[in-house]
């Protein structure tokens, strides 16, 4: 199931992404007498009996809207953690000149930095080389802590497509890059997040264009840790909750990894797009 939190007459409303367009839970589900979850958030702590009753909408075709006139909120808009991978295909290891590292490594980002769909997106005046990152992106749909790399998956309540934006001027102004990946709105997610049973996390084609051309093309078959790695080392450590994040990290072609003389940093006007197989496209203009 493709689920959407969109804004309707200024509240997020939950919908379900279908082939005729984007399905008004509330609406569709009132017309039957029932009360349902009104965000994604609220869809996960519901669990498996939400999602059943969910997909008994669908057919109420006359509640769909069309999803041109849809107005995207971001999936999730409150998770307890943002976690991100850096280095975490082997080509953009390579665009790097880094050592391939023998653990997952961490940073993080914050709710400031999550935008949806369509968004528009202030670039800071404070920095000059802003970069994209295709992503992976993992949504927790239950509590792991100190969980095998075996059962990981099951945690998952889905995925959905991600844009690690990045200000490398302020990145790399010290040894931490928090100042550099946590500017408001450095975090796209969307448009949909597709629940855990429609996806292979570990084969998706994976693609990002800048203004029509092509900058990123690779599968998740190339993750130096995979999802389920990754959910398992960091629940060794931490305690995953239900809506948690995690950025699984980007493939080579990013403009960091050009060389000097060629960077053309992203600049205002600058159309963004992430398309990832059986999750859509993520769309974003910066200003």
């Amino acid at each position: 199931m493709k689920l959407v939190d969109f804004i309707e007459n200024e509240k997020v409303c939950l919908g379900i992404k279908t082939e005729l367009g984007i399905l008004n839970v509330a609406e569709a589900a009132a017309s039957i007498g029932e009360t349902l979850p009104s965000t994604i958030e609220e869809v996960i702590a519901g669990g498996k009996n939400i999602l059943a009753k969910l997909s008994e909408l669908i057919k109420l075709e006359q509640y769909m809207i069309l999803e041109e006139n849809v107005i995207y909120a971001p999936c999730i808009r409150n998770p307890e953690k943002i976690l991100c991978v850096g280095l975490n295909y082997y080509s953009h290891g390579e665009e790097c000149k880094v050592d391939m590292p023998k653990y997952p490594a961490l940073f993080s980002k914050f709710n400031n930095t999550l935008a949806a769909h369509n968004q528009v997106i202030k670039l800071s005046s404070n920095a000059l080389k802003y970069d994209y990152e295709a992503e992976l992106v993992i949504v927790m749909g239950k509590e792991a802590a100190n969980v095998s790399k075996e059962v990981a998956l099951s945690y998952v309540f889905g995925y959905m497509a991600g844009n690690d934006l990045s200000a490398r001027d302020l990145q790399f102004l010290t040894g931490q890059w928090l100042i550099g990946k946590t500017c408001d709105g450095f975090a796209p997610i969307g448009p949909y997040l597709v629940t855990a049973d429609e996806v292979n996390p570990d084969h998706l084609d994976i693609r990002c264009e800048v203004n029509g051309e092509v900058r990123q093309v690779a599968n998740t078959s190339e993750l130096i840790f995979n999802c389920a790695t990754i959910i398992s080392y960091i629940s060794q450590y931490m305690t995953l909750k239900p809506g948690d994040i995690i950025f699984t990290g980007t493939p080579g072609g990013v403009i960091l990894g050009q060389p000097q003389e060629e960077q053309q940093w992203l600049k205002a006007g600058d159309e963004i797009k992430i398309s990832i197989e059986k999750l859509g496209t993520l769309v974003n203009i910066l200003i």
